[in-house]
């Protein structure tokens, strides 16, 4: 059994790193948030310590390793500019971090926590779930079984968020990356892993709601669409009363990845565990495509 702590307890992709901290068999000893909703905490560990204060959160676990009470990992579902900063307090509590995406929001900080993970001798990993997926993981095989040749891909993906999003951290683009990474780049990251590096990225259209653009990859000419506006959702999805719509077609055929998200987490957490979880080095192609995308 393994000692976790958390940071960002109150998020919306926290409840996810709980139960994958369970499912695996592991306990969680303490928790930060600078919110204190945090009753979810009930259903996997109510005797996990809580904390609202960065500070007294960093003078516990520093107490409690000097107690012999090691954390070995801590889980990371903050804001997603502040992630690099709680990687770096993960490594310096002599813990391994697991991220939540993106893992960065900028390529120069994979440069610095590749320094650092040298320096601690601890490792960063980050939830790739996309990679996990059965679907995905067949038409990968399917992509490098098949002779030399380019495919044509269509990605789309429209998740409909409301006013709030615009007045919190996800809506201000130095904080959260902008739609392409706050919303986009575990896709980006599936595209770039099945169908190769990037040769070229043109980006179309670039709004706070919306964006759109065309990717050439080594076997593929993607075109994507990302949208947070319910408005860009297909006539038919919306009378059947649904806000979520993901469509990825390869030559016309639709590829159905729509189902199978709910235990991937828990997956990822195993092969973390198991010493076969994604590093900064896996992560830093679609840092990179979003980044340029962002700053185009």
């Amino acid at each position: 059994m393994k000692n976790f702590a958390l940071i960002g307890a109150a998020g919306y992709i926290a409840p996810r790193h709980l139960q994958a901290i369970r499912d695996t068999g592991n306990n969680l000893v303490a928790a930060l948030d600078k919110f204190d909703s945090v009753g979810i905490m009930d259903s996997y560990f109510p005797q996990a310590d809580f904390f609202t204060e960065y500070e007294r959160f960093d003078r516990h676990l520093e107490k409690l390793r000097r107690n012999g009470q090691k954390i070995d990992y801590v889980s990371i579902c903050s804001p997603n500019y502040l992630h690099d900063s709680h990687i770096r307090f993960a490594l310096r509590q002599q813990a391994d971090a697991i991220c939540e995406k993106p893992l960065v929001l900028n390529p120069w900080n994979v440069d610095a926590l590749e320094e650092i993970e040298k320096e601690t001798g601890k490792r960063v990993s980050t939830i790739l779930q996309l990679r996990l997926h059965p679907n995905i993981i067949q038409l990968k095989k399917e992509i490098e079984a098949s002779p030399d040749g380019m495919v044509d891909v269509n990605l789309t993906y429209i998740t409909s968020r409301g006013k709030w999003y615009h007045h919190s951290w996800k809506g201000d683009e130095s904080k959260s990356g902008g739609i392409a990474t706050n919303i986009g780049i575990h896709f980006f990251d599936m595209l770039l892993w099945v169908f190769g590096k990037m040769k070229s990225s043109t980006v179309e259209k670039y709004e706070d709601d919306n964006a759109s653009g065309i990717l050439e990859l080594q076997r593929a000419r993607v075109k994507w669409m990302l949208s947070i506006n319910e408005n860009h959702l297909p006539a038919e999805v919306k009378q059947k009363g649904k806000r979520t719509y993901r469509s990825l077609k390869m030559n016309g055929k639709e590829i159905e990845f729509s189902d199978g998200f709910t235990d991937l987490h828990t997956k990822s957490y195993a092969e973390i565990l198991a010493g076969r979880g994604f590093g900064l080095s896996d992560a830093r192609a679609s840092i990179e495509l979003a980044h340029a995308i962002r700053t185009k």
